[in-house]
């Protein structure tokens, strides 16, 4: 039975694991992912370890659901502004533009949480590489129909989205991002994505 399945059977195992993503998360945040033990989340929650080890089996898990809940958050994002009734390509470009915004507020106005992220990044876990699909497919959407509505040039919804998503990684990628920021040389980011989405029509 998957984590999830446990959960939904037992409310009180999803409120124990809350409890400690929220400790662990806390204590990222404040001392950095490295330094920060399985031990120190217990000794905040009043726990033994022996207890966050009935939940997770490992940092690195509780990592990954962490890392899982903030894509799971931009993800949420990029659907609302999906749905929204604007033309396809303001919705894109606002789709873009907040994922930028995300970005540099979740995971770069706290060093501690930019590490956090730059590790996740480096494992390349699977949660990113289906964070970075399922946005594509967001994209894959609002691009079909703008075809369909005469906005963009008949092409290819797919490609086009990982172009789109190529064309911009550096808004999104927390370490592009992280690098980008302070530099006069770089295109802001309105203009980089007004003139992606100008490559659609």
């Amino acid at each position: 039975m998957s984590e999830a399945a446990e959960n939904a059977l037992d409310p009180g195992r999803q409120e124990n694991v809350e409890r400690i993503l929220a400790a662990a998360e806390r204590l990222f945040r404040h001392y950095g992912y490295n330094k920060t033990t399985v031990a120190d989340i217990a000794r905040d929650l009043g726990m033994s370890p022996a207890n966050i080890y009935r939940f997770f089996t490992s940092k690195v898990e509780i990592h990954q659901a962490i890392c899982g809940r903030m894509l799971a958050a931009s993800l949420h994002l990029a659907l609302g502004i999906s749905k929204q009734p604007l033309p396809a390509s303001e919705r894109l470009r606002r789709c873009i533009i907040e994922q930028h915004r995300l970005t540099v507020e979740t995971m770069l106005d706290e060093q501690k949480v930019h590490e956090m992220v730059v590790v996740a990044i480096e494992r390349d876990w699977h949660v990113i590489e289906k964070h970075i699909d399922r946005l594509h497919a967001v994209y894959a959407d609002i691009i079909r129909e703008g075809i369909e509505a005469g906005e963009f040039a008949e092409q290819d919804v797919d490609v086009a989205a990982r172009c789109i998503g190529a064309a911009t990684v550096t808004l999104c990628h927390p370490q592009m991002v992280a690098q980008c920021l302070a530099k006069q040389n770089r295109a802001r980011p309105d203009e980089l994505v007004d003139y992606a989405i100008r490559a659609l029509k």
